[in-house]
């Protein structure tokens, strides 16, 4: 055996220092790794080989990596080339649709321990369509962000006093701190600016910039040029198809209209202000013999049986067997650890209604199925438990009535750039789809005490509805923290590993 590390990321600006002390060199691509891999397939020179010809050879790589993926359609040799982006004052708008991406990696600034300084973006429809607009977001992001800081006071100095014994110890107050603040960002919008770390393989990065083409968006269409621009600089021949097609600008309108002629919508729906409060958490839908596929994939695995035989069998397993032997998984598992695969045979769907404050973290899980509507002021907002303890829902309802207010304003004047002055409390519809073993992910994380709260409370309410339906299989959904009693609780033993306490000292 001979393992060879083949290259590794390295900072742009260490390239370029190299770059300077060097002489001129057109084989700093990470398109020859691409192009080289490709020929793994038809010569039989050690891959270490095949580089080395890459890098002498940059441009018949490239005709290369276009003949491979542009006439043979071979797509996955531009996932060897990967790309680290700083993508920097962004709005939160925005960097939503840039998770939207399942298959990259993200490092968000997060509003919980940043204390943020009042920055936004100010979208171009909104100044192309008049000072009036303009001067009216202003006035409105400018009343959410003063709002913000006193919350953030007010808050800080609630959580210091509630908790004073733990705020004695120097090393508690940034918890007590960050409370504060995650409960303060409900009053911001979402023109908000972030910065996120992204990193993601040429292939991806080639859909992200498509996609962003079909978007009907000012700040989208500059993130997408300036990603293009930079990725084609150094790999022009693995981002090749850059520009939105029909499908993807009208395909979702065409499903609408249908869906409008199908429905007679105009005449049939009723405000949803009207109607009786919708349910937060809800199962809708779920693999109605879920713990029997989920056994069943373990009888497949372990004993060598098709998948119909296995399932035949399990179906006449009692319920305690049926325990006995999920136990057989559960058993030597550590917090940290993930259920088997055959855990993803059973599925699970709920509709939710979160806030966006919620879904930014929700939108992390990028595994499970997740569907949006758009944020809907209807839905209402959600106020966090801690303005109530401060008698403060007067002053934070005033902000999101004045919100609202402007949201309508600007939608009858901008269309949906107007959803840019909605705050982190505003609410959407969300439908969530996740296999047993995402949701135990989810769980553990999510569920974990030391959590944000919102989505502490939608992880439970999410595992709650998975146990009853799956009694066997979802036995030990749960946060970290609660994971040592679960598991004391089916083994009558506490687990060899317990998980680390982030919170007070």
């Amino acid at each position: 055996m001979k393992i060879i590390l083949a290259g590794y990321n390295l900072d742009s600006e260490v390239i370029e220092e190299l770059k300077k002390n060097s002489p001129e060199r057109q084989d700093i691509t990470p398109e020859t790794i691409s192009a080289a891999y490709a020929r793994i397939s038809r010569d039989p020179r050690p891959v270490n080989e095949l580089r080395a010809v890459a890098r002498a050879e940059v441009e018949r790589a490239r005709r290369s990596n276009q003949n491979i993926i542009f006439k043979m359609g071979h797509h996955s040799v531009a996932e060897h080339a990967v790309f680290n982006f700083d993508l920097i004052g962004l709005s939160r708008l925005a960097i939503e649709e840039v998770e939207h991406f399942r298959l990259c990696s993200y490092t968000e600034k997060s509003q919980r321990y940043i204390t943020l300084d009042g920055d936004y973006v100010l979208p171009e429809e909104i100044k192309q369509a008049g000072p009036e607009f303009e001067k009216l977001f202003v006035e409105t992001i400018e009343a959410q962000n003063e709002a913000y800081r006193y919350f953030y006071g007010r808050l800080r100095e609630h959580f210091f006093k509630k908790y004073e014994k733990q705020a004695a110890n120097p090393k508690n107050q940034s918890i007590l701190d960050g409370w504060a603040k995650e409960d303060a960002r409900y009053v911001v919008s979402l023109a908000t600016k972030g910065q996120l770390g992204l990193t993601a393989n040429a292939r991806n990065l080639e859909l992200i910039i498509r996609r962003l083409a079909a978007k009907k968006n000012a700040e989208l269409e500059e993130l997408r040029r300036q990603l293009y621009d930079l990725a084609k600089k150094v790999a022009p021949s693995i981002i090749l198809f850059t520009e939105a097609s029909p499908y993807e600008t009208e395909m979702m309108a065409n499903v609408g209209r249908e869906v409008e002629r199908l429905l007679a919508v105009g005449e049939t729906c009723r405000n949803q202000a009207g109607q009786a409060k919708p349910e937060e958490i809800e199962l809708v839908e779920y693999s109605e013999n879920g713990d029997e596929l989920i056994l069943a994939g373990l009888l497949f695995s372990a004993a060598g049986l098709s998948f119909q035989e296995a399932l035949k069998k399990v179906k006449r397993f009692s319920q305690p067997q049926k325990l006995e032997l999920v136990k057989k998984v559960f058993e030597q598992m550590e917090f940290y650890d993930v259920p088997p695969r055959e855990f993803e045979l059973a599925e699970l769907t709920y509709d939710l209604i979160v806030s966006a404050s919620c879904f930014a973290q929700l939108k992390r899980h990028r595994m499970i199925t997740l569907l949006t509507q758009p944020y809907d002021p209807a839905l209402g907002v959600t106020v966090p438990p801690s303005i109530k303890e401060i008698k403060e829902q007067k002053k934070f309802m005033e902000i999101i009535r004045k919100t609202d207010k402007t949201w309508r304003a600007l939608k009858n004047g901008v269309g949906p750039a107007a959803d840019y002055i909605l705050t982190n409390a505003h609410r959407r519809r969300v439908t969530v789809k996740a296999c047993v073993r995402e949701l135990y992910h989810l769980s553990r994380l999510r569920e974990d005490a030391t959590a944000q709260w919102e989505i502490r409370r939608v992880s439970a309410g999410m595992s709650a509805l998975a146990k009853k339906v799956f009694p066997v299989t979802a036995r030990l959904l749960g946060g970290k923290d609660s994971y040592p009693e679960l598991y004391k609780k089916l083994f009558g033993r506490l687990p060899k590993m317990q998980p680390p306490s982030l919170f007070f000292d």
